[in-house]
């Protein structure tokens, strides 16, 4: 079975980037999934030189090194990715291992503007490229107006994101699968 890392880009237990990952969840098919939490310390050098490596930084490490896919859900803050997960980045960066390194990485957005978070998609994949991971060129998932663009049980209305979304998570299974057998 795969394994699917979701990470939500906010940290509010009910946004709209979290409604998104359980969508893409739910097209990306049979895995055994996972949720990151972005819930770390502020990085700082010297935080890390007195106490090492911070154990919430250590197993999202763990969790991306593990994941044969990962999806990333990010918000738009100030038109770039938001502060959590450029925190994150940063922690695992400095862990020994090199966690990204050839993984299929899958991006969406949800954001109230009607750009649906483009800017941080772009500002996102900017900050991973150091990482080599194989990002995902496309489609792009970019839902616009984001805080009415879900059903009440969390489904998204608009037939256009279903199916955009449903042939990004069919490229990133297909990678995740290539990437087993190579």
């Amino acid at each position: 079975m795969l394994t699917l890392l979701g990470i939500p880009g906010a940290l509010r237990a009910a946004s709209t980037n979290r409604l998104l990952l359980a969508e893409a969840r739910r097209a990306f098919g049979d895995a055994a999934y996972s949720e990151a939490d972005l819930r770390l310390p502020l990085f700082d050098e010297d935080l890390e030189i007195e106490q090492g490596f911070p154990e919430s930084a250590i197993r999202l490490h763990g969790q991306i090194k593990a994941a044969d896919a990962i999806v990333i859900a990010t918000p738009e803050y100030n038109k770039a990715l938001p502060g959590v997960l450029k925190n994150a980045l940063d922690w695992v960066s400095r862990i020994p291992g090199a966690a990204w390194r050839d993984k299929p990485v899958a991006i969406l957005s949800a954001a109230d503007g009607r750009a649906g978070g483009e800017r941080s998609q772009y500002s996102l994949r900017l900050c991973l490229t150091p990482f080599r991971p194989r990002l995902i060129s496309g489609p792009e998932v970019l839902v616009a107006q984001s805080r009415s663009a879900f059903e009440a049980d969390g489904h998204l209305l608009d037939d256009r994101y279903r199916k955009g979304l449903a042939e990004l998570m069919s490229i990133l299974r297909s990678e995740a699968a290539r990437g087993r057998t190579d």
